[in-house]
């Protein structure tokens, strides 16, 4: 599943219409993998070119071994969260849905590997990042793991990814908080912008 757009007046580039023919060769790519799981990841950027960025960690994840992306977000814009709205630019965020044989433990170091990759600085919190990587839920795992908490303890309550998660999978449940649509309900969708100037594609 994808969303396309028609190309705006933006500085940030947009992708072309993913063709039918690339969704149904990433349908088939299921097939080489081995009881794959499903997972649910957030992007967030909000330095340097947002959109690119954000594109570069969906292709950098689908080019992960034993990770097929599944479906990817529209774009929204948000002010940061935690901090004067002033401070910083705003972020770009979207929802990926992969299928994966990896591990949680392993997903997490991908995903670390990609903001590193990035240049992500982390000196303080809530600072500003070229990408944020996050592992909102795996499956139906439920874990208090300090390194990895699944599914995220924040995510029931961050309309930025909620919204785009509900656009993706409407019918999606957070485990151990209940249906997505519920959730998105509860915290509305103030502060969170749709861009449907931008586009995100499904890697080929």
């Amino acid at each position: 599943m994808t969303f396309l757009s028609v190309n705006g007046p933006q500085s940030d580039p947009t992708a072309q219409p993913v063709p039918a023919s690339v969704v149904a060769q990433v349908d088939a790519a299921d097939s080489t993998l081995s009881n794959p799981r499903r997972a649910v990841i957030a992007l967030g950027a909000n330095l340097g070119n947002r959109l690119e960025t954000l594109q570069g960690a969906i292709d950098a994840l689908e080019d992960t071994p034993g990770v097929r992306v599944k479906a990817v977000s529209p774009v929204y814009e948000t002010e940061p969260w935690g901090v004067d709205p002033d401070s910083q630019p705003s972020y770009f965020n979207a929802v990926v849905v992969i299928r994966t044989t990896l591990p949680p433990s392993s997903l997490l170091e991908r995903g670390q590997a990609i903001e590193d990759a990035y240049d992500r600085v982390r000196e303080e919190r809530w600072g500003p990042r070229t990408i944020d990587v996050d592992v909102l839920a795996y499956a139906d795992v439920v874990s208090d793991d300090p390194r990895l908490t699944l599914p995220h303890p924040r995510a029931h309550e961050r309309a930025f990814v909620l919204v785009p998660w509900h656009d993706v999978e409407p019918e999606a449940q957070l485990p151990g908080h209940g249906p997505v649509a519920g959730l998105l309900a509860g915290v509305g969708r103030d502060g969170v912008l749709p861009r449907p100037d931008l586009e995100l594609r499904l890697p080929e």
